[in-house]
């Protein structure tokens, strides 16, 4: 796995992603090995390394969209699948190096 999927191979088009949400600054896609049955990724668009981070680009309107698009995917998982998670890792957790949080509900697939 590369250090920073996200950025080297869905935001740079190697990687056909099924879109779900898109505004100018936040991405959500179905992810492209789901580990449940419901698996959205929402990512920003720009690189931020981690939610922990202290880039200047880690800011406080780019988060506020982020927990927009996560709020609405989330609530839709829980109208057609009567639940959903809501999930990010930190540290030696986070494979991919690039803030990104995953909506899942459903059985896992894995």
């Amino acid at each position: 796995m590369t250090q920073d999927f996200y950025c080297e191979e869905v935001l740079s088009g190697k990687t056909e992603v099924e879109i779900v949400i898109e505004t100018d600054n936040v991405l959500a896609y179905h992810h492209t090995r789901p580990f449940y049955e419901h698996h959205i990724v929402v990512i920003p668009k720009i690189h931020i390394q981690s939610f922990i981070s202290e880039e200047e680009t880690n800011d406080d309107e780019l988060m506020l969209e982020i927990m927009q698009v996560i709020k609405k995917i989330a609530a839709d998982m829980v109208e057609r699948t009567g639940a959903s998670k809501i999930v990010t890792n930190l540290g030696s957790f986070q494979d991919s190096k690039h803030l990104h949080w995953h909506v899942i509900s459903g059985e896992r697939v894995t």
